[in-house]
């Protein structure tokens, strides 16, 4: 009955016994989780819906002062997201994830929640936007 699941890869890898995380999401998902999201860390994290993946990089950082709480701030912008949206579909979670990597991506850059308390809206469009540009590309150019 838990339609979100939000752990980090040793976390997936620990209660499914996998070392492979899509193995791991599997088994997981077998659980009874709707989604699955297997945070990476510095590497981004992993959206598992149904035989759906999404990946989603962690945005590059010129300087990262303190991660402590970076996977709070995550949650806290991921289900932030999800509540102002009132959208739950595998789409809308794609954007969730993104909003939630961008708070993480400020969280990082000072001590405990000191850049997060004067963060603006349009501090969020900007990074939201630069995640944006980080994973799009044209396939027709290739």
């Amino acid at each position: 009955m838990v339609d979100v699941l939000s752990i980090n890869d040793e976390e997936a890898r620990q209660l499914s016994g996998e070392y492979s995380l899509v193995k791991a999401a599997e088994k997981i998902q077998a659980m009874g989780p709707k989604y699955l999201i297997i945070k990476k860390g510095e590497n981004g994290a992993l959206l598992f819906y149904q035989k759906e993946v999404f990946f989603a990089p962690a945005l590059p950082l010129e300087d990262v002062f303190d991660p402590t709480g970076a996977g709070d701030t995550f949650a806290g912008g991921f289900i932030g997201y999800l509540a102002k949206t009132n959208d739950i579909s595998f789409e809308n979670m794609k954007n969730a994830i993104i909003y939630g990597s961008a708070m993480a991506s400020f969280c990082v850059e000072k001590f405990g929640t000191e850049r997060l308390n004067d963060l603006t809206d349009e501090d969020l469009n900007q990074r939201v936007n630069r995640f944006k540009n980080l994973i799009k590309f044209n396939l027709a150019a290739l």
